[in-house]
């Protein structure tokens, strides 16, 4: 009598199924306390026994997948929830909350960062022969996507060189290579683009964002930068918003602000001088967004950061 081979989905079912016991059990193996730790160059492991309080950092362009758990991140007003069935891919430098929703000591919240490198990204678009968008778009910069059992694959593969250091900086790369060109040939090619400022009207937000960023302490004049970048002031407000979710203002604020806080968590300053610093003339002004944005006045909020060394970044 013939047996009867599951078909692909069944196939496909169980090498995730397989995959993601494997990925949570090298997590917890080589991150056994809370808290994250980087491997590998560019990877970051993370560990958390408990929901914990909403963390503010800044992000750069990272694949976050996870083993175990679940964790919400905010994007402006809109919210983004990830688990071991899906993936969150950011594409642009944004400033985000995040918050792990599920996780206990029996069963810890698990997950991985994977930075992705500008020059690696372009190169696998190049290597693929394909590199602009037929049309131009605005892709959210922020996505959360179904994991397919090879990305996930790639993923583990590459998480296993944690525990053979010496293969690493060979095989790594080529990995990463294959968990981008994955990304680019599945359903984030737009989104990729912005990595690269590629293709539509991304290049302008690309460069918005790091005009932004090297001015952070300069007073935000809309009209010069839509004009430098050769788009109406309309037209700016409208594109940086799709991809961002938030105006440049909004931007801008939350940036000066989680700056002014890595400036008295990480370099001492008071907050009159830190606010100083990223562009604020009036400390009762900064004080008030202070306290708005992160829930306390600024230095009763460094003072209980002081006292969690978790806070600041996340996956």
């Amino acid at each position: 009598m013939n047996s009867i081979l599951p078909d692909q989905t069944e196939r496909d079912t169980h090498r995730l199924e397989t995959s993601r016991n494997e990925l949570a059990e090298l997590i917890a193996r080589n991150q056994r306390e809370d808290g994250f730790t980087m491997k590998l160059k560019g990877l970051l492991l993370f560990r958390e026994s408990a929901p914990g309080d909403s963390i503010h950092s800044v992000y750069n362009p990272s694949l976050c997948v996870v083993a175990q758990g679940s964790k919400e991140f905010f994007l402006g007003r809109e919210r983004y929830v990830y688990d071991p069935a899906h993936y969150l891919l950011v594409t642009a430098e944004l400033p985000l909350v995040g918050h792990v929703i599920e996780a206990t000591k029996e069963q810890p919240y698990l997950s991985l960062r994977l930075e992705l490198d500008p020059a690696l990204v372009s190169t696998v678009m190049i290597e693929a022969a394909e590199i602009s968008p037929k049309q131009p778009v605005d892709a959210k910069a922020m996505h959360v996507g179904s994991l397919d059992a090879d990305l996930l694959g790639a993923v583990v593969r590459l998480v296993r060189l944690v525990e053979v250091p010496a293969e690493a900086p060979f095989l790594a790369p080529l990995i990463t290579r294959e968990i981008i060109y994955r990304l680019w040939m599945g359903e984030q090619h737009d989104r990729l683009l912005h990595i690269t400022a590629v293709g539509g009207y991304t290049p302008h937000i690309a460069k918005a964002i790091e005009l932004l960023n090297q001015g952070l302490d300069q007073p935000l004049r809309i009209e010069h930068i839509a004009h430098e970048l050769g788009m109406s002031v309309s037209g700016f407000h409208h594109h940086f918003k799709s991809v961002t979710a938030m105006s440049p203002l909004q931007y801008q604020k939350r940036l000066r602000l989680q700056e002014a806080r890595r400036l008295m968590l990480g370099e001492g300053l008071d907050a009159t001088s830190a606010a100083f610093r990223v562009g604020y003339s009036d400390a009762s002004h900064f004080n008030r967004e202070y306290k708005s944005l992160f829930g306390l006045p600024p230095m009763r909020d460094v003072e209980r950061l002081r006292g969690d060394t978790s806070q600041g970044i996340g996956a």
